[in-house]
């Protein structure tokens, strides 16, 4: 193949210019993304029942969804979560490979036949079902000077939301505020004068408040003769809080009417008054933008942001937006910083190729080919569906350095042969393309090779995994061919004769470059041949090596991701059960002042009545906007130090309840906050109270340990609270004829808040609530001065027939896979890594009893998945480069020879990653992964060479030593060209810096202490190898016939260098003379 673009560069061009075009319009369509989509499908069902405790809404609403849901095709895990303000959600989450459309359509059929034993006011509120994520994309604030938040809210839900909500790519917008609705508020007193009931009232307006279809006269069939039709319309619906007012409640002959104006105030208010929204401190309407299961993160948040640009223009007088808190702005940056790691590896690869070839057009070869083979990947990734994101990036960045090298050998190789044989350009090529094309289809297939099994593992780590394997194989593959076609088209045609044996000394630097590395050339020689000839001690030394290598690995300490500066924090609030929701006013107006008085906090938006762990009064959370990255260029300044010192200030100064800071989770698919997150199951239905009892008891262990951070150890929800429960005396109720029914409505419609009709009100059809006036409401007393009517129509007080008692009841009831559960959260102390603490955490709920247990959640679940694939991930990578170069050679025992450089990499990752204070993590086992090809690649190079070269019938030492020598200077080119290609990533600083130094560590290390061992002992691989496993095609027919055994002892191995050595008459001074020509050219 190389011979036909050889004479055929034309052709070869046409071939780079296709790819070129189709690598720059696939950059500028590719969509860009942090990570790979990497949650599985999630659908969630939400329901609202006004008024329902937390116990009721669980079993009268979600067990009977959760019940249904049971056997829905592909349902890996179900939560249930119920609030005691009248929420509850049933999440289903997926195994990633469903089809999240057809779960939805599954999902909808399985409630609908279910939906209608719901409660007739669950029924009436709706059961919504969404594929939205969990966590915010962004956060969209509206401010005014003159604008109330209400009137604010109004027009965000009926102007704003419904077209955020039809952008592409957003699963859910949730409006923190509330629209108007015509309220209702009734006195009980009153009524009582009047001698109605709550249930009266709701059934006169529903009467009165109706939408009537007058027909039309003269409608088919007509009679002969009739000229006109019309339609009939009757104003049923009242619209203002006047006509409300005038509802007729009672009526009686002589026109003396009750209205509602005498029992009750109407007004126009807001449909629910649960939540509130602050920017900075300054009231505010917030909607949180909820990216969809398969939205992509950048182009949703862009195309929100247009459409906010072209509402602008419709807004109300002097009301603004704005996006203090955005994720997508750290996913730009962060693609950014990736693409600058890029350009420079790319500039530093190009130095060092200058270096060492010291000649512009030797340098200028690989700088073309390097950026084609790059487009060809782009156009590659986007043909696949993928997307640009971290991990792509990333493989672009490491890939530079393995692209050149196929450049390079052949450059090399060609300047090589006309220098030595004084060949022109166009046959050097072609003589050089006949050597080295196996060594390039071999290094290619082994690398290939190695990323296969990273495409085929499942879960999140399977999602990135593939992306970045993808990415690297395709790289990797249009290296090859280019290296096979373009590079020696461009030999053949930019290269320069030269004469042979000619030599020009070089002056100045590269002059003292040359000289250097002539020495080092020699000194590595006789290096070479003294481990051969003490093959039996280096042999120990290996093994010693690699023993300590795998000592040292397996106690590493494992993580998922490191944790990243996004330019954000997140502040949960809670106080204590019970309190009231100005209360937690003023709570997160005390922490919003304590943040902002941070130099780095930029903005701070709270939200009160709503947190990720539950809804309630006593619930705030807070999102904190930090200034740019390069404004907290100082010690400290980063998002995890900050988050520390908040939590810090927050635990001293906030008196009422208790406030802490963290920071956003590496990947925001798989949870809401950064550390590790779990269910503790109640698996033998112990109860309620044991299970608390035994949640306390892990907390306050966890507390304890040195394991974990004690500041951000805590259960995640809604703590018991004491509740007021009403005693109905049955037998007393019957005696004065007073239902339950009758009861129920009464506490339902005046504490909880009854929906009874809509009203239509500007275009819009909104919601008419009837609710106890607040006077009414607001102590235990007044639930008993609640009337409720008997059979006679006499409104009879509650405490005739029920008392009160105070007792502590659940405000949340959490269920996960149908067994009762609660969730807690927590991070590892900063001696400790995730995976270490994680261990610890199940080993505290072993001790628990038989009957709990632990199920992970979000970005712990799927760290434990990923861990159970680390060994077979690494495992497969090794198998699969053993293969094959088995493949390749035809022989069994020269893969040997290439796979014992493995431990020699790992050697280099262990010593380097713990030092720079990371642990193993996913970025850890793509490098590592990447570092096995590598370490085979240096091999390879020179296991090629001693192969022809004992087959033409040199001995094994011989072979092994001219080999080494001739590949010595290309090994280490492209070795430091690949390590200082990532010497961006080791020392990056900035948005996304803990990604690229994580990866950066592990590839630097690896690379750089695996060559410096390889070039030594590769070449006693080989010639132990090929002794141990002889092959009588490839032996030398001189070597005396030994038997073939599987292990060396080290007197053997001696006895076997000693003799080869005196039989081939090679000593260091001669193998030295024999190759100083070369080492001069």
């Amino acid at each position: 193949m190389s011979k036909f673009f050889i004479d055929r560069p034309i052709f070869a061009w046409v071939i780079a210019i296709f790819v070129i075009i189709a690598g720059i319009v696939a950059i500028r369509s590719l969509p860009v993304s942090q990570y790979p989509s990497v949650s599985a499908p999630t659908i969630s069902i939400r329901a609202s029942y006004p008024g329902a405790s937390a116990q009721v809404m669980e079993d009268s609403v979600l067990a009977v969804i959760e019940r249904s849901m049971n056997g829905v095709e592909g349902l890996d895990f179900m939560t249930t979560n119920a609030n005691s303000s009248g929420s509850g959600t049933v999440s289903l989450t997926f195994t990633p490979e469903t089809d999240e459309n057809l779960a939805q359509v599954e999902v909808q059929n399985k409630l609908s036949e279910v939906q209608a034993t719901l409660p007739a006011t669950v029924q009436q509120n709706g059961v919504t079902i969404s594929k939205a994520r969990s966590n915010f994309l962004m956060v969209v604030m509206l401010t005014s000077d003159t604008q109330s938040t209400e009137d604010m809210a109004d027009y965000a839900e009926r102007n704003i939301r419904p077209e955020l909500q039809r952008i592409e790519g957003v699963g859910e917008v949730r409006l923190f505020g509330s629209q108007r609705a015509m309220r209702v508020w009734i006195d009980p007193k009153k009524l009582q004068n009047f001698n109605l009931s709550f249930a009266e009232v709701s059934s006169a307006i529903s009467g009165q408040n109706a939408q009537i279809s007058g027909g039309m006269i003269g409608a088919l069939p007509a009679k002969a003769g009739q000229m006109i039709a019309a339609t009939v319309t009757v104003e049923g619906q009242l619209t203002t809080p006047e006509e409300f007012s005038n509802i007729i409640l009672r009526s009686t002959v002589g026109g003396a009417n009750v209205y509602l104006k005498d029992v009750a105030k109407v007004e126009l208010g807001v449909q629910s008054y649960d939540t509130s929204a602050r920017l900075s401190g300054k009231p505010a309407v917030g909607m949180a933008v909820m990216l969809s299961t398969s939205g992509n993160a950048m182009a949703t948040a862009a195309s929100v942001r247009d459409k906010m640009s072209q509402l602008e223009r419709y807004f109300p007088s002097d009301v603004t937006w704005g996006t203090p808190y955005d994720t997508s702005k750290f996913v730009a940056i962060s693609i950014d910083k990736v693409v600058y790691t890029l350009i420079e590896a790319m500039a530093l690869v190009i130095l060092v190729m200058y270096i060492f070839l010291q000649n512009i057009r030797y340098t200028l070869i690989p700088t073309i080919v390097v950026p084609i083979s790059l487009l060809g990947a782009f156009a590659s990734i986007w043909y696949l569906g993928m997307s640009i994101n971290v991990l792509t990036m990333f493989a672009m960045v490491l890939v530079i350095g393995i692209v050149v090298d196929d450049a390079i050998v052949v450059v090399e190789n060609v300047e090589r042969i006309m220098t030595e044989e004084g060949l022109p350009p166009l046959e050097a090529t072609k003589k050089a393309m006949t050597q080295i094309s196996g060594a390039v289809i071999g290094i290619t297939a082994v690398l290939v090779s190695v990323f296969v099994p990273l495409a085929m593992f499942s879960g999140a780590t399977g999602n990135i995994y593939r992306q970045f394997a993808v990415t690297m194989a395709i790289a990797i593959a249009f290296s090859a061919f280019f290296a096979l076609t373009l590079t020696p088209a461009l030999c053949a045609t930019l290269l320069k004769p030269v004469a042979k044996g000619h030599h020009v000394e070089k002056k100045g630097p590269f002059g003292w470059f040359n000289r250097k590395f002539t020495s080092l050339t020699h000194g590595y020689e006789g290096w070479v041949a003294k481990v051969l000839r003490k093959s039996g001690r280096m042999l120990l030394v290996y093994l010693a090596l690699g023993a300590v290598a795998a000592f040292v690995f397996v106690r590493l300490p494992t993580s998922f991701l490191p944790t990243e500066d996004q330019g954000s924090l997140m502040m949960s609030i809670q106080l204590p059960a019970g309190a009231t929701k100005e209360r937690t006013d003023a709570t997160l107006a005390t922490a919003t002042e304590i943040a902002k008085s941070l130099p780095e906090v930029d903005s701070v938006i709270g939200i009160s009545g709503f947190s990720f762990s539950g809804a309630g009064q006593n619930m705030a959370l807070a999102f904190i906007n930090l200034k740019d990255w390069s404004e907290r260029t100082a010690s400290g300044t980063d998002s995890s130090t900050l988050a520390g010192k908040l939590t810090g200030a927050l635990m001293s100064q906030v008196k009422d309840g208790f406030a802490i800071a963290v920071t956003p989770p590496a990947i925001m698919e798989l949870g809401t906050s950064s550390g590790f997150g779990l269910y503790l199951q109640d698996r033998n239905n112990g109860g309620h109270e044991e299970l608390l009892a035994k949640r306390n008891e892990l907390l306050d262990k966890m507390r304890q340990s040195p394991y974990f951070n004690p500041q951000q150890v805590r259960s995640s929800g809604l703590e018991d609270a004491p509740q007021l429960k009403v005693d109905v005396n049955r037998e007393a109720a019957a005696a004065q004829g007073i239902s339950f029914g009758g009861i129920k409505q009464a506490l339902g419609t005046a504490l909880g808040s009854a929906y009874i009709n809509d009203f239509p009100n500007n275009g819009r059809l909104q919601r008419v609530m009837v609710q106890a006036d607040t006077e009414a409401r607001m102590q235990p007393e007044d639930i008993l001065a609640l009337t409720v009517p008997n059979n006679a129509g006499i409104a009879v007080p509650l405490s005739t027939i029920a008392t009160i008692t105070w007792e502590k009841g659940r405000e949340q009831s959490v269920r996960f896979n149908s067994y009762p559960a609660m969730q807690i959260v927590g991070a590892a102390s900063s001696a400790y890594s995730s995976g270490e603490a994680m261990a610890e955490v199940q080993r505290l709920v072993d001790e628990l009893g038989a009957g709990y247990s632990l199920e992970w959640e979000g970005q712990s679940r799927e760290e434990v998945k990923g861990s159970s694939q680390t060994l077979m991930l690494y495992t497969f990578a090794v198998i699969a480069v053993f293969l094959a170069l088995a493949a390749l050679y035809e022989s069994w025992s020269i893969p040997l020879a290439v796979i014992l450089v493995v431990p020699l990499g790992v050697l280099g990752v262990v010593s380097g990653v713990p030092f720079r204070g990371f642990a193993p993590d996913i970025y850890f086992q793509v490098g590592l992964t990447t570092l096995i090809g590598l370490s085979a690649k240096n091999a390879i190079l020179i296991i090629e060479f001693a192969k022809d070269l004992q087959a033409e019938g040199k001995g094994a030492i011989e072979a092994a030593l001219e080999a080494a020598h001739l590949r010595f200077r290309p090994i280490i080119m492209t070795s430091f060209a690949f390590i200082l290609g990532v010497v961006p990533l080791y020392t990056a600083s900035g948005a996304s810096s803990a990604s690229q130094r994580a990866i950066g560590t592990t590839v630097f290390w690896g690379m750089l202490i695996g060559t410096i061992l390889s070039v030594f002992l590769v070449p006693l691989f080989y010639t132990m190898v090929r002794k141990v496993f002889k092959s009588a095609k490839h032996q030398n027919q001189n070597l005396a016939t030994q038997t073939a055994e599987t292990d060396v002892s080290t007197e053997l191995a001696g006895d076997y260098i000693e003799e080869t050595q005196k039989e081939a008459e090679l000593t260091q001074e001669k193998t030295r003379a024999l190759h100083e020509d070369k080492d001069k050219d």
